[in-house]
């Protein structure tokens, strides 16, 4: 039987994108005004022009995944321009003489610990077949596709068929060229490097991070007679060092190009254009929008127009300027319900009605509660810090929590919090709910976090970091350690983290590298009986085990299922070209306990985690999918990403 029920995750950052597209108008004599091409739904991302300088394809997740969408002038909606039946993300799309290149990731790759991700075209010519073809060799990983002027090549940044070594700041990857008409015909024409662009058909621009650790622009000039030349060539860099320069777009006059930027005085990723000749830089979307990112630019087939995405604003008039509490993401499989979330650490109520969750780890701490329709909200705990959250099975008035800051060692002050509260305070209007907090930790056992209640609501299991390591404990749910004492679970000088403790009450699961100390980046699913008997690991990716980073697992309701979230299928898109993710491979997977029936559920470039899973009858989504208005001002609050240093 396939998974079924509702899930509830969040994704770092996505909520706050609120991404449109905009164009400007190169040979005016005034920079400005913008020109929005996007109609402020959802978020709209990574286009290219059309046929037309007001006429984009374009990626949006209107429907609940990243799919491709047309927009012409006087079309007041964009057309669903193609969807490959199965595919939950289509990246990169560009049109060309009648044909559609796009990126999906809808085919299973021969291996765990490499991307879905590959190249493919469909014609758009009516009179002819419409049929979906691969470009990407079998057995082989490409990204962000480019086609030359005249259509007759194309260029993607490829790993071939090497595979993914786990890296995610600068991906591995090589320049490759092949003939529109024959795919199968590659040439690696240089060694490292990312997002290609053409100018002309023989000129190549990418970028990738240079030795110096400035992320920079290269070029490549090759004849349109592949096999004349001895690959791979030798690129020149074209942007200077002291400043990162990515996302090249070049403009086919062959003398300018435009990039997007990251300055060691200026706080926002900033569009602006390179003059290959004078070597100087044009800034563009600065004096438009200072304290807007700017990202992934395009440019029109004359040069004339240039495009980009970024946040649209607070305004109304802008679309859409609520983040819904709940979002509905579509789902791979049809009996399985899924929810993004506006927060973090998400728990159901005992009758699913509510979900506990945290809206913030850093900005803006605190423990809320959210009606399960997305509806209607109420704060708990405000400006204190406190994450993971475990709603008692038995009470609905009880919530458990970890009181303290998150991503701390072993020693750092974390304590385990009994939260109370009256539930007929939320048939009032007020916001904040009165609500007892209970400490049930001493205040010298270094970091107590992530509680999980068992199913019949008199014990939490928990990690505690007391020992100088961290493992599980196990203590009386309304008491503590202060009268019901403590009782230690797991032992060894590893770290085992985020138990959840089945609903049936036979096993705990939780992530663990117990299997290699020495390595606090990887981690697997072990379950152990409650009173510390049967120990195992869950060996989800086969022979390649050991390349496992696995966190975030819980239990489906009915105790059959694990939900976690993982680096199984690597990266999906270009991290560089997005915001901030910590992990830009964590997609959500479930497996069934026996380590059958592995089925992927997220496919997108963000970082998804911290599920819940109810596996009862599927809730009524009808108030979530239309929103009610309710949620909190979209303000396009979210980071660059932190791995992108000026310390060089």
């Amino acid at each position: 039987m396939e998974p079924k029920g509702t899930l509830v995750f969040s994704t770092v950052g996505r909520p706050h994108y609120g991404f449109d597209l905009f164009s400007l108008h190169l040979h005016s004599s005034v920079l400005g005004p913008e020109h929005r091409l996007t109609d402020g739904h959802s978020i709209n991302f990574n286009a290219q022009f059309a046929d037309h300088h007001q006429s984009i394809v374009f990626i949006s997740e209107r429907t609940g995944s990243p799919t491709i969408y047309l927009t012409r002038p006087g079309r007041p909606k964009p057309q669903l321009l193609h969807s490959v039946p199965g595919s939950h993300f289509h990246d990169r799309p560009i049109i060309k003489n009648t044909k559609l290149y796009f990126i999906s990731a809808h085919e299973e790759p021969d291996r765990f610990f490499k991307s879905w991700s590959a190249l493919y075209s469909t014609e758009l010519d009516e009179d002819k077949e419409k049929k979906t073809t691969r470009l990407t060799p079998p057995g082989s990983v490409d990204y962000s596709p480019a086609v030359s002027l005249s259509g007759e090549f194309v260029a993607v940044a490829s790993y071939g068929s090497r595979p993914w070594q786990g890296e995610f700041h600068q991906l591995n990857t090589d320049i490759v060229v092949f003939r529109a008409s024959q795919p199968s015909q590659r040439t690696v024409v240089c060694e490292r490097g990312g997002w290609p662009t053409w100018s002309g058909d023989s000129v190549i621009y990418f970028h990738r991070q240079d030795e110096d650790g400035w992320w920079s622009v290269f070029r490549l000039d090759f004849p349109q007679d592949l096999e004349s030349s001895t690959y791979p060539l030798t690129p020149t860099r074209v942007t200077p060092s002291g400043l990162h320069c990515f996302t090249p777009a070049a403009m086919h006059d062959g003398k300018r190009i435009a990039v997007a930027t990251r300055r060691h005085d200026k706080k926002f990723r900033h569009i602006e254009i390179f003059d290959v000749g004078t070597k100087t830089f044009s800034p563009v979307t600065e004096t438009l929008n200072p304290n807007f990112h700017h990202y992934n630019p395009f440019v029109s087939p004359d040069s004339e127009f240039l495009g980009y995405h970024r946040f649209r604003g607070e305004s109304t008039e802008w679309g859409e300027s609520i983040i819904p509490h709940l979002e509905p993401i579509l789902s791979p499989i049809k009996q399985l319900q899924m929810l993004r979330l506006h927060g973090f650490f998400p728990a159901f109520s005992p009758n699913v009605d509510l979900i506990a969750f945290n809206p913030d780890l850093l900005e803006n701490p605190g423990v809320k509660i959210v009606k399960s329709d997305g509806s209607k909200h109420w704060t708990l705990i405000k400006d204190r810090a406190a994450f993971y959250n475990s709603w008692s099975p038995t009470e609905k008035h009880v919530i458990y929590t970890s009181i303290g800051p998150i991503f701390q060692s072993a020693k750092t002050t974390v304590q385990i919090a009994r939260i109370e509260f009256d539930p007929f305070d939320l048939d009032n209007d007020r916001e904040d709910i009165p609500c007892n907090v209970k400490i049930l930790t001493h205040e010298n056992t270094g970091n107590n976090a992530f509680a999980s209640c068992s199913p019949d609501g008199k014990s939490l299991v928990f990690r505690s970091g007391r020992t100088g390591h961290k493992n599980l404990y196990i203590i009386d749910a309304i008491d503590g350690e202060f009268n019901g004492g403590i009782r230690r679970l797991t032992e060894g000088p590893c770290i085992d983290t985020m138990p959840n403790w089945s609903p049936k009450g036979d096993l705990i699961a939780f992530s663990s590298n117990r299997h290699n100390p020495d390595d606090v980046e990887l981690f697997s699913i072990y379950v152990i009986n409650p009173n510390g008997s049967g120990l195992r690991r869950i060996h989800v990716a086969g022979i390649d085990v050991d390349r496992e980073r696995i966190n975030h697992v819980c239990f489906s309701t009915d105790g059959e299922w694990l939900l976690f979230t993982a680096n199984l299928g690597g990266v999906t898109a270009e991290p560089v070209s997005l915001p901030n993710h910590f992990q830009p491979y964590g997609d959500l997977y479930a497996v069934r306990l026996d380590e059958s029936g592995l089925r992927r559920l997220t496919w997108n470039g963000y970082e998804n985690g911290t599920p819940t899973w109810h596996t009862g009858d599927e809730l009524d989504l009808g108030s979530v999918c239309l929103g009610h208005g309710t949620g909190v001002k979209l303000k396009g609050q979210f980071d660059e990403p932190l791995w992108i240093s000026f310390d060089i």
